[in-house]
C-alpha cells in the first residue's frame, strides 16, 4: 500500500502529513523551498491535512511560512487543510484551517480555540489533538461537545525516534529508536474515542499501514512517511 499517490488508488483513509523542513536541506532557504516543493507533491497525491510544525521558528517566521504553504496549497483542488502547531495565534493571522494541540496541561483547549476563531469571524476551525495514552483519550472523547477535538493523533503505535537531532544535512545524531505501544492498545484507544476518528502515529509505513486501520484507525499520521 503506497500512501503517498492520488487518492483514487487507496483504500479509504484520512492521511495527516506533519511537517519537519530541518530534515529536508541544510539551510534554511533551501529548507523552505524543499517544504514548500513536499506541500505541493502531498497536495497533488490529496493528502487530507498538513500540520505545520516547525517549533524552533520565531511567530512570525512561523506566520510567514504559513503564509507561503497556503499559497502553494490552495493551487490545488481540494486543497489539504493547514493546521499550524500549538499556535492559534498564527493560525488565526494567517487564516490557516485550524489548529493542532497537545494534551499537555496548560496547553490551549478545543473550545478556547473555537472561541478566539469565532470572536475573528473565521470559519469553524480543525482541531486535532495528540494522546498518547488511554486516559487521554478517554479525557477527550468525554469532554463537554465544544471542547472535543475533530480528530485524535494517537501513538506513537509502532516505534518513536528520539534524541534525533539535525546537523547539517545529517539528522542522525543520538538518534534511538523506541517500541511503540503496539495495536492493541490503538485498538482501544479508537474504541474509546468513538465517535472522533483516531489517526494511528509513530513509525508509520506502507507495510503497516493496513495493520493500523484494521485496529480500528481512521488513517495514519507521520512525518517520515511523507517526506
Amino acid at each position: 500500500m503506497a500512501l503517498i499517490q492520488p487518492r483514487s488508488t487507496l483504500k479509504p483513509m484520512l492521511r495527516y502529513a506533519i511537517t519537519d523542513r530541518i530534515r529536508l536541506a541544510a539551510n534554511e532557504p533551501a529548507r523552505q523551498a524543499a517544504l514548500l516543493a513536499q506541500a505541493s507533491r502531498l497536495a497533488a497525491a490529496g493528502v487530507d491535512f498538513i500540520q505545520l510544525r516547525e517549533r524552533d521558528l520565531s511567530a512570525a517566521d512561523l506566520a510567514d511560512l504559513a503564509r507561503s504553504l497556503l499559497a502553494v496549497l490552495h493551487t490545488h483542488h481540494p486543497a489539504p487543510k493547514l493546521l499550524i502547531h500549538s499556535r492559534a495565534d498564527v493560525a488565526l493571522a494567517t487564516h490557516a484551517d485550524g489548529v493542532h494541540l497537545t494534551s499537555s496541561p496548560g496547553a490551549l483547549t478545543p473550545a478556547q480555540v473555537r472561541t478566539l476563531f469565532a470572536s475573528a469571524s473565521l470559519p469553524k476551525p480543525i482541531i486535532s489533538l495528540s494522546c498518547h495514552t488511554l486516559d487521554e483519550v478517554v479525557r477527550a472523547a468525554t469532554s463537554a461537545p465544544e471542547n472535543r477535538p475533530i480528530h485524535i493523533l494517537f501513538g506513537p503505535v509502532f516505534e518513536k525516534v528520539v534524541g534525533e537531532k539535525a546537523v547539517g544535512e545529517e539528522t542522525v545524531v543520538d538518534k534511538k529508536v523506541v517500541d511503540g505501544t503496539g495495536l492493541d492498545l490503538l485498538r482501544a484507544a479508537a474504541r474509546a474515542a468513538a465517535p472522533i476518528p483516531v489517526l494511528a502515529l509513530g513509525g508509520i509505513t506502507d507495510a503497516n499501514a493496513a495493520a493500523a486501520l484494521d485496529a480500528g484507525a481512521a488513517g495514519i499520521a507521520a512525518i517520515r512517511l511523507f517526506l
